[in-house]
């Protein structure tokens, strides 16, 4: 599976959730299936949700025995309706829900799939490839003033108004249908000449647009707010909510809602402060740096 997802702070995580043999566990955001094979392990029972037809595809061919056993439940979903998802696979109280938001390493592997910089490709994004809005929609169609709060925004781009600038001006001439050709136009921004850029200058000028665009079109954060409070309601007393988040707007949401779980006396946070990969770890999994881990446990 490492072939597909390197799960980060995957034994953190698993210990935190203290898996109980014959225990219910949500996986939702399954992924190339890390966490959920490491509760299998240890005994659990695991309900896998991934809004990717491609990463249940995978899991699907890799966890064939725990399938037909019915120790693995898998379903195409978003997490923002994990209630009704688990009420419709007899899920409706567990013993522990794990969150790692964000993109796999298989989807920003895929050049195909638009995630990245790195890979020339349709400029889709869409972690749902049945969802109606792709990231070249948002480009072609956001205003120039839309774009800029996008990317100022999700982003964090400090050249977010001279590169929303840029995108006009291109788009006006052509529409930008691939990651090449938005990779083109932010190097213009930022005032780039060569023909060529290492993966390392690609990285510095582009991952900020492009994991604005991501989050968007999928609705990331709204998603991830919408979820948590239903989780808690999912959780049997001693459950726990384990999430591993990759952007600060992410781990603010997270913060936020397990502050406002505890304030409401629902029960208690774990991780006073987050957890983050070690040396080793970050070495090596560059993509592992930027990780937060927060655990909540349900008292009521």
């Amino acid at each position: 599976m490492n072939d597909y997802h390197v799960s980060v702070l995957l034994k953190e995580a698993i210990e935190l959730l203290q898996v109980k043999k014959n225990g219910k566990y949500i996986d939702a955001t399954l992924g190339g299936g890390g966490h959920t094979r490491a509760v299998l392990e240890n005994g659990g029972l695991v309900l896998g949700i991934d809004l990717d037809q491609e990463a249940l595809y995978f899991i699907n061919q890799n966890q064939i025995s725990n399938i037909k056993n019915q120790k693995l439940i898998l379903t195409q979903g978003n997490f923002k309706d994990i209630a009704r998802i688990a009420r419709l696979n007899r899920f409706e109280k567990v013993d522990g829900i794990i969150y790692d938001v964000g993109v796999s390493s298989h989807q920003i592997d895929s050049g195909e799939r638009g995630f990245s910089y790195l890979k020339n490709g349709p400029l889709d994004m869409r972690m749902d490839k049945e969802n109606a809005v792709k990231a070249s929609d948002l480009i072609n169609i956001l205003t120039k003033g839309d774009l800029y709060e996008l990317f100022s925004r999700l982003g964090q781009e400090r050249r977010a108004r001279v590169i929303s600038d840029r995108i006009v001006r291109a788009r006006g001439i052509k529409a930008i249908q691939t990651t090449e050709e938005l990779l083109e136009v932010i190097k213009d921004a930022y005032g780039l000449k060569t023909k060529t850029l290492s993966p390392f200058i690609k990285a510095a000028i582009s991952k900020r647009v492009f994991q604005a665009l991501r989050m968007a079109v999928n609705s990331e954060l709204e998603n991830l707010k919408e979820s948590l409070p239903q989780a808690i309601d999912l959780l049997e007393k001693g459950g726990r909510i384990v999430t591993i988040t990759f952007h600060s707007l992410e781990d603010r949401i997270v913060k936020h809602s397990f502050l406002e779980f505890e304030k409401n006396k629902q029960g208690k946070i774990i991780t006073k402060k987050p957890m983050i990969p070690n040396e080793e770890e970050i070495r090596n999994n560059r993509r592992s740096a930027s990780a937060k881990l927060r655990v909540f446990e349900k008292l009521i």
